[in-house]
């Protein structure tokens, strides 16, 4: 008997879409990153600093932002139960943390965290989050249409299984984009359709510039299903005005689209002038219901001020999608049995927040009002730090929790970038880990491309605001040490 020694799955037999796109806020940089740091751990001293200081991924408890208590206490009674029968509880635990989990726990099938859930989620979570979501936006909102989910990325995943059918269905996307939507896209077999926001207009979105893309779009013969929009935007930084937002609603109710509104940042606002508004609250404020427009939202534990990534909580909210539509994506939806129940308690507690009156209010109120307070004012010391910078220019932050400035490189340093096969931001991002210990996402990773969106010789990168203020400091005398060599470097061969 003979046997085929040569391997048949390779990098030439794998599906071909995986090979299609990029996810830069985890690639080689990132991957480059965690082998210095090994570098330092094992050879201290051997690089001219001592640590890597993260700025490419939003993962705020890497980075030192603290758990908020409330949450984490209701989070290891439920997986704890008997510590509630216990009498040194009243002295561990706040008495709403107690009342919650009491109330989460009866809820849970068996009464305990341990079962799988029904695959939309448990419904007595559902229905905190139903009525979050209408207190938050003075609209009704209902259970049957949430779908809890393991992070907002399972639930856009999900949406676009259910909206692709083939290459001829597109999808509406921001330039710069987060890539999880072009990659989500392309894997189901999808075409992404671009639209570039407006650098010059502080990001914000022209409706004209969607509108021709759109038209564009069709002429080619693509059916385009839906528009996607992040608010506030990632890697961008913006809050969409009302005005902006009832353009778009108007332009999708018109034009058939679903609007697939990422709002996964709607705690993080650090403008007076600006506030977060949801496309739901919108929509229904101009007189539409889910009869005139579809809508799905995003939400997830993993931002905000609670920084929860590594519990994968989320939901979408599904509004304007018919009973049998919804019976289809049950069925897709219990493909993974059920999302992970901490997340699903977690996500119930974000909105679902202790209230006036109960004892641990003001514990929790303090502890969210400090975070928040904090990255509003590393924002606004980031941006003022990269718009100091020679040939760097910044516009403000008024949401999310990234930087994304525009840097003006000497014509010797594209130059050195082509000599290496890499493209000129990737050249300034791996330049900056390796002689600063910074690691930042290149503006590539986001598909930013040159012409309405970028003006020539100028490049993009992307920095989260997460590390702690000492650590900010910190990284703002590596940066401009690092930036005014590197200029000098580069001018001087130009």
């Amino acid at each position: 008997m003979s046997y085929n020694k040569t391997a048949n799955i390779t990098a030439e037999t794998i599906n071909p879409r995986v090979k299609t796109f990029n996810y830069e806020p985890c690639g080689e940089i990132a991957r480059h990153a965690e082998r210095l740091q090994e570098e330092l751990n094992k050879n201290p001293g051997s690089r001219p600093f001592q640590e890597i200081i993260y700025c490419n991924l939003g993962n705020p408890q890497a980075l030192g932002q603290r758990p908020i208590t409330f949450f984490r206490e209701v989070l290891s009674l439920c997986d704890n139960p008997a510590l509630l029968n216990r009498d040194e509880a009243h002295l561990l635990f706040s008495q709403c943390a107690m009342k919650r989990a009491r109330k989460i726990i009866e809820a849970m099938p068996g009464r305990d965290s341990g079962p799988y859930t029904p695959s939309q989620g448990i419904k007595s979570l559902r229905e905190s989050i139903a009525d979050g979501i209408a207190g938050r936006d003075g609209y009704p909102s209902r259970p049957e249409d949430i779908f809890l989910t393991d992070g907002a990325s399972s639930a856009i995943n999900l949406t676009m299984q259910i909206l692709i059918r083939s290459e001829e269905d597109a999808i509406l996307c921001p330039l710069p984009e987060y890539p999880l939507y072009s990659g989500s896209i392309l894997l189901h077999g999808g075409t992404m359709v671009p639209y570039n926001l407006s650098e010059d207009g502080d990001w914000g979105l022209d409706i004209f510039e969607v509108k021709r893309c759109l038209e564009e779009a069709r002429i080619s013969g693509l059916t385009v299903r839906a528009m996607v929009v992040i608010n506030p935007g990632n890697p961008t930084g913006q809050v969409l005005s009302v005005t902006n937002q009832e353009e778009i609603v108007e332009f999708c109710r018109k034009e058939g689209l679903v609007i697939l509104a990422d709002e996964v940042y709607q705690d993080n606002i650090y403008v007076d002038d600006k506030k977060f508004n949801s496309f739901k609250k919108v929509a229904r404020s101009l007189g539409y219901t889910e009869d005139d427009i579809s809508i799905v939202s995003y939400h997830s534990v993993s931002m905000g001020y609670y920084g929860e990534c590594g519990r994968r909580g989320g939901y979408m909210e599904i509004c304007g999608f018919g009973e049998d539509v919804m019976g289809e994506i049950c069925k897709v939806a219990s493909l993974t049995l059920c999302p992970n129940i901490g997340g699903q308690i977690l996500t119930s507690l974000v909105m679902d927040t202790p209230k006036i009156g109960d004892d641990c209010f003001e514990n929790f109120l303090a502890e969210k009002e400090s975070i928040l307070s904090s990255l509003a004012k590393r924002a606004k010391t980031l941006e003022k730090a990269f718009s100091s910078l020679e040939g760097v220019t910044c516009n403000r932050i008024e949401g999310a929790i990234y930087l994304f400035p525009r840097i003006h490189l000497p014509a010797a340093a594209i130059k050195a970038a082509k000599t290496e096969g890499v493209s000129p931001d990737i050249f300034y991002a791996c330049r900056l880990l390796n002689d600063a210990g910074i690691a930042i996402v290149p503006g590539s990773g986001f598909h930013q491309i040159s012409g309405r969106n970028r003006a020539a010789g100028t490049y993009h990168i992307r920095c989260t605001i997460l590390p702690g203020e000492d650590k900010i400091k910190a990284m703002i005398a590596r940066l401009r040490a690092f930036h005014e060599s590197f200029m000098n470097e580069f001018r001087d061969r130009s």
